[in-house]
């Protein structure tokens, strides 16, 4: 069979892929998508969608206890976990749909094929043959595995949207992002979550931060064990104990969830066929531009080093195409200052440096401004919930380096104020800005003085 000419393979159809493909197609290219699952990868189909439709469902949960709290007289009911998940399902099937007609719209074609390199610019997928001068690998990544006896009793991530009901004690071993969040959500839908982490939560982030979440968590009934470290898991009846370091064996448990990071989706290309090699994590390292080492191959999203969020994979290939095709050759995806929110209950929200970081760049230019309070809407309810907000400054004009949100809506907070950082905003403009009130983002503009030390 004769090998079949683009102008651009992409190989993989998450959300940088889609974005490559749909982006370069719309600038007038030849383009081949490869995919042989279902569009939209990791976040569509096992990551934010689903998953924040969960805590949708957690955070109406909680709702009706400070409903309650407030004087409505309807007692607190469980969810319908069936119907709900039919209701979560049909809503990533619309997406599917919507993918599809995009491609469609702009020719792109699509290939149902697990995709193989055989020279640089040309790729086996099933029993065709495709060739182009440009292409993106954009694969994603997949949950990682560890060499522990009865590893395969627990579940991922993934496994965690396969229930169909509440388990009545659940064990979640990490504390990244994944561990966080399915911890908040299954606590809030009514599962006793106890939770095995190795350092800290939230590697990364402020660490400050981090352990005031960490303390919320905890006030939601989390149980959170620092010093326990998992080493093996067996059946116990239907149920599932852990073996821990410390010769204890906690359990049992109806759900073990592994939470132990991702690594790339790269095992399957073929990429020592092309001389483009990868990290210990299965990772593809690019540079500014998302090129490879190798001339003409690109890596977006989440089967690269870089940070691994469904926006970020998205302008990067954005930006990629409108290099190669849309007459921007200096375009390229700005990594510093991404904003970034953990779903967890409450959220945690970033953008720019943590404190550590700002202290080890600027030194003693680092100052801070705090402030701690309890909305107003669960004040009414006497629910003593704070919401965190802290600034890393630096110099005399105090030029915001770094913002941390922890609480109640500071997922919606964060967006707007991440513009302002983004074009160097110091605690003066803050200062200047006049508060709405009475919201819980005021404080963020109405900060009183440094914060000693």
């Amino acid at each position: 069979m004769s090998d079949e000419a683009f102008d651009l393979i992409v190989i993989g159809g998450g959300s940088g892929g889609l974005a490559s493909a749909i982006r370069a197609a719309k600038h007038g290219a030849r383009v081949v998508l490869i995919e042989p699952s279902d569009l939209g990868g990791l976040c569509v189909n096992h990551g934010c969608v689903p998953k924040k439709a969960m805590w949708y469902a957690a955070q109406m949960a909680e709702a009706q206890y400070i409903a309650h709290d407030y004087g409505f007289t309807d007692k607190p009911g469980s969810l319908n976990w069936p119907a709900f998940i039919d209701r979560r399902n049909a809503y990533i099937e619309r997406i599917h749909g919507s993918y599809q007609q995009q491609l469609d719209k702009v020719n792109v074609t699509l290939v149902h094929e697990t995709a193989r390199f055989l020279e640089p610019h040309r790729i086996a997928a099933g029993d065709r043959v495709l060739t182009a001068p440009h292409v993106v690998i954009a694969t994603g990544s997949a949950p990682n595995r560890l060499d522990k006896p009865g590893f395969d009793l627990g579940v991922s991530s993934d496994g965690f949207f396969d229930l169909r009901e509440c388990p009545k004690r659940t064990a979640i071993v990490g504390g990244g992002y994944v561990a966080v969040e399915l911890a908040g959500v299954l606590r809030a839908l009514g599962s006793e979550v106890d939770m095995y982490v190795r350092d800290r939560l939230m590697g990364g982030f402020d660490e400050e931060m981090a352990y005031q979440l960490g303390d919320e968590m905890k006030k939601h009934g989390i149980t959170i064990n620092y010093a326990c470290q998992i080493e093996a898991a067996h059946k116990e009846g239907d149920l599932i104990r852990l073996d821990c370091d410390k010769g204890l064996t906690p359990g049992p448990y109806d759900i073990l969830i592994w939470a132990v990071g991702r690594h790339g989706n790269t095992a399957s290309l073929g990429l020592d066929s092309i001389g483009l090699g990868t990290n210990a994590e299965g990772q593809i390292e690019v540079d500014d531009y998302q090129e490879t080492g190798v001339p003409g191959v690109y890596a977006v999203g989440d089967v690269t080093q870089r940070l691994a969020l469904t926006p970020v994979a998205v302008n990067a290939g954005r930006k990629l195409a409108d290099r190669l095709f849309g007459k921007k050759p200096g375009a390229k995806m700005d990594y510093h200052n991404i904003p970034s929110v953990v779903f967890s209950h409450p959220p945690l929200g970033t953008i720019g440096m943590s404190e550590r970081e700002a202290r080890d760049a600027y030194g003693d230019d680092v100052h801070l401004y705090k402030q701690t309070f309890v909305p107003m809407q669960l004040a009414l309810a006497h629910r003593p919930m704070f919401v965190r907000f802290k600034l890393i400054c630096v110099g005399e004009d105090s030029r915001i380096v770094g913002m941390q949100m922890l609480g109640p809506g500071v997922d919606e907070i964060l967006q707007g104020f991440a513009v302002a950082i983004k074009m160097g905003a110091t605690k003066g403009h803050f200062d200047d800005t006049m508060a709405i009130h009475p919201t819980s983002a005021e404080e963020m503009v109405t900060m009183g003085d440094r914060v000693p030390g």
